[in-house]
């Protein structure tokens, strides 16, 4: 597994990087059997030290996890028990992921943009957009079945997921409901 340890404005050490490379290399093969690359991004705000960990996997999924401490040892491990926990839960799933899929998960590019939020825009008229947008990127979405991507969100541990269905290819979301549950949005089985 390829390793990308690096921090915002503080040294890492070697020491750190041995540590991290051992530990969570150790977590992630119990689980996931062949991740591809680990980006580890150390960062300090005020006396904590933050931790944020992003391990890719063979099959095109990804595991995200954060830590904080006010050592960065701590932050880590933080950040490491959480993708371990992560992984534990969706050993299985990963596992059966793996076996139906021969290719691993097709991406498509897509752009992404950033925009500023509407109390910073007082002056500016409401019907220009351009002048909102403060960032643009790319970004990729990938190719999913519902209960893959749904997987995916929790791994990543993110609030909503936009793929692509492998179903029907219609693009779809899945998203955390304030009620704990899960939404999904899929607008092909709208009447119109």
């Amino acid at each position: 597994m390829r390793y990308q340890i690096s921090g915002k404005q503080i040294d890492i050490g070697e020491a750190l990087q041995a540590h991290v490379e051992t530990e969570l290399g150790e977590t992630v093969e119990k689980y996931a059997g062949r991740p591809t690359d680990a980006t580890i991004v150390f960062s300090k705000t005020g006396p904590e030290f933050m931790c944020e960990a992003v391990v890719h996997l063979s099959t095109g999924l990804t595991a995200q996890a954060r830590g904080k401490a006010h050592e960065i040892y701590a932050a880590f491990d933080e950040a490491c028990e959480k993708m371990d926990k992560q992984l534990r839960r969706y050993k299985r799933r990963l596992k059966d992921h793996h076996k139906e899929r021969i290719q691993p998960v097709e991406l498509m590019s897509a752009p992404s943009y950033i925009l500023a939020s509407t109390e910073a825009e007082d002056t500016e008229p409401e019907g220009d957009l351009t002048s909102m947008i403060i960032a643009e990127m790319e970004t990729s979405i990938q190719s999913l079945s519902v209960g893959e991507a749904v997987m995916q969100m929790e791994i990543a541990d993110a609030p909503v997921l936009v793929f692509r269905n492998e179903g029907h290819s219609g693009i779809n979301v899945v998203y955390r409901r304030e009620d704990g549950n899960i939404g999904w949005i899929d607008p092909r089985n709208t009447g119109t």
